[in-house]
């Protein structure tokens, strides 16, 4: 589990790293200005990193589930060379699957102000500025997307399903009660992770405002990030033990 958490902590700096100094640049500085290479290299590393992490969320689950309904076959199935084999699938499966559409997408005949209406290079953003239509574009781009998000969040579901079924099955509250701390945590981070995504590349978003495109954006790229170390954290023994040691020793020297 912990070798997991480490690879995901990992994701999620180069994730947030892909737009949030972009952004602040773009924010403290009185010309907010992104090269057209740049536009694209910043649109393949986001949907790249964002494609690794579904993909690790479902192994997380995958993790959860062998070791709640199977913890006596758990350290011989989950080894440090499975381990390392579905962490490195998934950075090879996120990081190949966006050459394409980035190939079209780069393609296309940009016009007028130029001026993108987001703060990062989003799908959206992007072919509001082509000259001309490219459903073809589109069409490969949000078909890949959905199949990721559907694929992932089907497993996902699965797997909490199977682990649900388990769980109620124990005798003891207290027994109930350590199994669904365990995957807690990951619940919630799925629930904020996919709750937003799925609204941006999987549902129509003709309906929806620019202003709550870039709101839902921020939301899975910059908070759900921000608050995840925050819910794996506080939600670990030795973490809350810690941190309620450091706050104690704060009060004291604040009544010394």
């Amino acid at each position: 589990m912990y070798f997991l958490l480490g690879n995901f902590a990992f994701l999620e700096i180069w994730y947030v790293s892909s737009t949030v100094p972009n952004m602040l640049a773009n924010i403290l500085s009185k010309t907010k200005v992104i090269s057209l290479y740049g536009c694209f290299l910043q649109f393949y590393f986001f949907f790249s990193l964002g494609t690794t992490e579904c993909l690790f969320l479902a192994i997380m689950a995958y993790d959860r589930y062998l070791a709640i309904c199977h913890p006596l076959h758990y350290p011989t199935i989950m080894t440090g060379k499975l381990c390392r084999m579905l962490v490195s699938l998934c950075w090879l499966t996120g990081f190949l699957g966006y050459p394409i559409p980035i190939f079209f997408i780069s393609q296309l005949p940009f016009c007028g102000p130029n001026i993108i209406d987001h703060f990062l290079c989003d799908m959206d953003p992007l072919m509001a500025l082509s000259c001309a239509p490219a459903p073809i574009t589109e069409l490969i781009f949000y078909t890949e997307s959905s199949l990721v998000l559907f694929f992932t969040i089907t497993y996902i579901f699965r797997s909490y399903t199977l682990l649900l079924r388990t769980v109620l099955q124990v005798p003891s509250a207290a027994g109930r009660r350590k199994a669904f701390s365990t995957c807690g945590s990951h619940l919630v981070v799925v629930c904020l992770f996919y709750g937003t995504v799925m609204v941006m590349y999987v549902s129509p978003t003709y309906g929806i405002t620019t202003l709550m495109q870039k709101i839902l954006t921020l939301v899975y790229s910059v908070m759900t990030p921000l608050f995840n170390p925050l819910i794996y954290s506080l939600r670990n023994r030795d973490m809350k033990l810690a941190l309620r040691s450091v706050l104690f020793r704060i009060r004291i020297s604040q009544n010394l």
